[in-house]
């Protein structure tokens, strides 16, 4: 507990104390005085932010019901009741504070990825720390063993492992060593690194990260709204007719010219104060969403906002981009077909065309060359979206690409019967064969999809670039419902357009992607997931919900906690709903009394707090 909970217990145990002592004396004339003491310990503060909202013309809330009816039933000489329900009220209040500290408490789990210091060697070989935010880009940081990587950057010297599982919810480490990047908040385990720093730590993944977080809270879901909206019509209502009820029957009995039973009349509209409270709506469910974003973060999935959270819950149409998502996107040559020249010359030509791209697919063939492409040899570079690259090389004009870039050129080439990526070669207008570069599928790919059907996902649709003999044969092992291949980035969203309108009115469309080219498409769709995100700012910057790791059985597992916490979320309105209304009844009717008015207060938002902190729990989702 923090210092002001401590506080709270204190005045509660000495509250407790002097009530259970006053129980046990004999009655006598001026004992209600001796009430006021364990009243006004545990009830003060309640009392004073009573009278600062009627101060400020916005009595209506909690602390105003709470006030009104305790010091309408100190009045009407039930002490112990008017002391009881400030008393279970301020256990209540101290309950759901504790639950809101323990769901911080896991999200905290996440910030301690926050680092407190970056080491700088100086000239004498002492490492100084100093502050993250004074350490510029381009220093070379020292990371001991044991400690955070503070800041982005690049390792300069040493071999190590990394723990990533306070950014990714796993616990498979990481090898790196020299040339490496390596990201902030991972720790470092066996050896010393010696790190470049490749940008401020205010830019850095650690930043962006508990950015996120810290503000997901902003982002209200549509429960969230309606329980805010809800809470101000519903507490002025019920303070008018606790008034109604407190005088109109009286009145009405007086003139039928019976006795009024003014004290009856009041009881009951007092006892209607305290069984009318919101607590249990307005604490809880904020609450469980708060709990299920803490929970996910827990497990590597960072979801920006609870809107975001409700939204996920609702998805049942799941579109994935291929490569990078369902694919390890690590590209290699496997191969040269129907090639007019040596393969290796032509690997040749087609590396030097490809050198100044950074394009995965021409890294892969600079791998295959294996060699360093001398760029003097290169000129005239132009670079055709979507189709490929034309090059002058050695005075030979150099074209290579897809099919569409052979066609534009109107160079005749050889289609490839191979599943796989398909680059084509021409020299000086002449087809010369192509090279054939495959992507392996990610080992949980089928699983995922598998996992996606068996919790009510209806269709999972890949859309990919590849040909289409590439992307049906990985759909067909992958096990996805549709593929569309051949897509350019603009096709992918005109194709994610098509698909939303063809959703449901109540179903929601999920894309999933790498994060680095699909930034469009995951801001089009209901809900976006950037896919293998680790140290992406693209993905950070336009996805909803972002999985910290490439690990594709996360996108089932994120759907699995949304849908926990919008079931809890339910699960607490109608039981705070339906408990009260039955309670207020029987409050009316005069067949309930201020032990059950608390029972319907402070009894239904403990049973609602605790339901709502379940939501932590999501490991075994």
């Amino acid at each position: 507990m923090n210092r002001k909970q401590k506080k709270v217990l204190i005045r509660i145990v000495v509250s407790i104390l002097l009530t259970v002592v006053l129980v046990l004396l004999p009655d006598w004339q001026w004992k209600w005085v001796l009430y006021l003491l364990p009243y006004l310990v545990i009830g003060y503060d309640i009392l004073l932010k009573a009278a600062k909202g009627v101060r400020n013309r916005q009595p209506f809330d909690e602390n105003f019901l709470m006030a009104v009816a305790t010091v309408g039933a100190m009045l009407l000489g039930e002490y112990l009741e008017g002391v009881a329900v400030m008393l279970f009220y301020q256990i209540g209040e101290l309950f759901q504070s504790y639950a809101v500290g323990k769901s911080r408490r896991n999200i905290s789990e996440l910030m301690d990825i926050r680092p407190d210091y970056a080491n700088i060697e100086e000239q004498d070989g002492q490492l100084v720390q100093v502050d993250p935010d004074e350490v510029e880009t381009g220093t070379v940081i020292v990371v001991r063993p044991g400690e955070k990587i503070p800041i982005d950057g690049v390792v300069v010297e040493g071999v190590s492992t990394l723990n990533t599982s306070a950014l990714t919810g796993e616990s498979v480490p990481r090898d790196i060593q020299p040339g490496d990047e390596v990201i902030s908040g991972c720790i470092n385990m066996t050896a010393l690194l010696k790190i470049r720093t490749s940008r401020e730590f205010g830019e850095s993944t650690v930043s962006k990260i508990l950015d996120l977080v810290e503000n997901a809270s902003s982002k209200k879901s549509k429960s969230e709204n309606f329980i805010a909206k809800f809470a101000r019509i519903y507490t002025p209502v019920v303070c008018f007719s606790a008034l109604a009820l407190a005088v109109l029957p009286p009145l009405v009995r007086m003139l039928m010219g019976l006795d009024g039973a003014w004290g009856d009349w009041v009881y009951r509209a007092l006892t209607f104060l305290v069984i009318s409270c919101p607590c249990a709506l307005v604490i809880s469910i904020p609450l469980s969403f708060f709990a299920g974003i803490g929970g996910a973060s827990r497990a590597g999935v960072l979801i920006k906002g609870s809107n975001y959270m409700e939204t996920l819950a609702g998805v049942r149409c799941v579109v994935m981009d291929k490569t990078g998502t369902m694919t390890e996107g690590i590209f290699e040559v496997s191969g040269v077909h129907h090639n007019t020249i040596d393969a290796d010359k032509l690997l040749e030509y087609a590396a030097l065309a490809e050198s100044y791209s950074t394009h995965p697919i021409s890294q892969s063939i600079r791998r295959a060359y294996g060699r360093q492409p001398d760029q003097t040899r290169v000129c005239e570079v132009q670079e055709l979206g979507g189709h490929g690259i034309t090059a002058l090389v050695d005075g030979v004009k150099v074209a290579v690409g897809n099919d569409k870039l052979m066609k534009q050129l109107g160079v005749d080439f050889i289609d490839c019967q191979a599943a796989g990526t398909v680059v084509h070669v021409a020299l000086d207008g002449k087809y010369a064969g192509h090279i054939l570069i495959s992507d392996r599928l990610k080992p949980d790919a089928k699983q995922a999809i598998a996992q996606l059907r068996r919790i009510g996902v209806s269709k999972t649709i890949m859309l990919t670039g590849d040909r289409k003999i590439a992307g049906e044969a990985a759909a067909k092992e992958l096990g996805v419902d549709q593929v569309y291949s051949e897509l350019l980035p603009g096709d992918k969203v005109a194709k994610v357009e098509q698909l939303l309108k063809e959703c449901r009115k109540r179903e929601k469309l999920a894309f999933v992607g790498d994060g680095i080219n699909d930034a469009p498409v995951l801001s089009l769709a209901d809900v976006g997931i950037a896919m293998g995100a680790l140290g992406s700012d693209a993905a950070i910057e336009a996805a909803d919900v972002v999985l910290m790791d490439d690990n594709p059985l996360k996108i089932a597992k994120a759907i699995r906690i949304a849908r926990k916490c919008l079931r809890i979320v339910y699960e607490n309105i109608f039981f705070a709903i339906g408990v009260k209304l039955l309670c207020l009844i029987l409050g009316a009717v005069g067949l309930a009394n201020m032990w059950l008015a608390i029972f319907a207060d402070v009894g239904v938002m403990v049973i609602a707090v605790l339901n709502a902190i379940r939501v932590l729990s999501v490991r075994k989702l």
